[in-house]
């Protein structure tokens, strides 16, 4: 499988990418390499790894907990402090192993560190492989606001390796394929229609395919300024309903995937009723999420609670939400303003 050029970093996939690794780390002659995992990518994706790392650098392993919840600023600081006390310089390399909280993070860490050390995003779950770490995003949450806190940075590379889709359970791999069929409502059909039409399909047939759409977008616009926005299509109102799951005691969080999903459905609703998307594609987007995720009962008495985590949504102007939405499959419309009205209106068309 031939390597994609991002930006100012390649992406490699399966043996080839660890080739590659040890050529970086060896060309740059790194201090000391450490490698960020959380409690499962230590027990079931490190040793993979570490076997396909070939270098006598001095190797040390951080392990942070996993899950949303740390996903913040008081996590960073523990990174920060390890890697100070075991002797991390500017000379330092810090690879990310994980998930897109490891992605996210890890590269959020590296880029603040000393002003900036080297990292290397290797992703074990569909998300990241298919998102997080592709793109230059790193961030951690505010609370429960996602990724209220970051900056751009680009890794030195990114290495795929599909081997580690094993060690994730199937509700991740859902999660992660939300960001596909988000590629392909806003981007390429095809990669819609595969889904809707192949119940048995492997979906990891559809990561090199994913990252070339995520990639020729950021090349594009790599500060988010007027094309990549449409990577943002359910996200406006998922990551809300994300983040109020993740607030709440008495309900069980959702994964990224499944509250995108639902932002999804949502937003095809408000781009039916404000852009004219036609109303079999809108339904036919509901039947599709439906068919893979379980369906989750929003209620009425939360919706205001949802509307009040919008208003902290990173990307609004002025107070102003703005959504991307879409006249067509592969045809958006960015900064849309939606009366509060309607964002309601699209909760209780998922509901029906």
């Amino acid at each position: 499988m031939n390597s994609i050029p991002a930006v100012t970093y390649p992406v490699h996939f399966q043996d080839k990418a660890y080739i590659s690794l040890s050529n970086l780390i060896e060309k740059n002659n790194y201090s000391t390499i450490f490698i960020v995992v959380d409690e499962n990518t230590f027990e079931h994706c490190y040793p993979k790894f570490i076997q396909n790392l070939n270098t006598d650098k001095k190797i040390e392993v951080i392990e942070i907990e996993s899950g949303e919840i740390n996903k913040n600023l008081e996590t960073c600081i523990g990174v920060w402090n390890a890697i100070t006390e075991l002797g991390g310089d500017r000379k330092s390399l810090l690879i990310t192993l994980g998930g897109g909280v490891i992605t996210d993070l890890g590269g959020f860490v590296a880029s603040c560190f000393k002003r900036g050390i080297d990292f290397v995003n290797i992703p074990t779950t569909l998300l990241s492989m298919v998102d997080a770490s592709v793109g230059g995003k790193t961030g951690v949450d505010l609370g429960v606001l996602k990724n209220q806190i970051g900056l751009f940075a680009n890794p030195e590379m990114v290495i795929v390796d599909t081997d580690y889709l094993k060690t994730v359970t199937e509700r991740e791999i859902k999660s992660g394929t939300a960001e596909i069929i988000k590629y392909g409502v806003t981007y390429d059909t095809n990669l819609f229609n595969e889904i809707k039409n192949n119940p048995k399909l492997q979906i990891s047939d559809l990561i090199f395919r994913s990252i070339e759409i995520k990639n020729e977008v950021v090349l594009q616009d790599p500060k988010e300024k007027n094309l990549r926005k449409i990577l943002n299509f359910g996200h406006t109102l998922g990551h809300a309903i994300e983040s109020f799951y993740l607030e709440s005691e008495d309900k069980e969080n959702l994964t990224h995937g499944e509250a995108i999903a639902i932002g999804m459905v949502c937003e095809c609703y408000m781009s039916e009723k404000l852009l004219g998307f036609p109303s079999e594609k809108v339904n036919e987007v509901k039947e599709v999420v439906l068919s893979i995720y379980n369906k989750i009962n929003l209620l009425k008495e939360d919706f205001a609670d949802i509307m009040e985590l919008l208003k902290h949504d990173k990307k609004n102007v002025n107070g102003q939400v703005n959504f991307v939405l879409l006249n067509d499959f592969e045809d958006y419309k960015i900064d849309c303003k939606v009366p509060e009205a309607l964002i309601v209106e699209s909760m209780e068309f998922y509901n029906q």
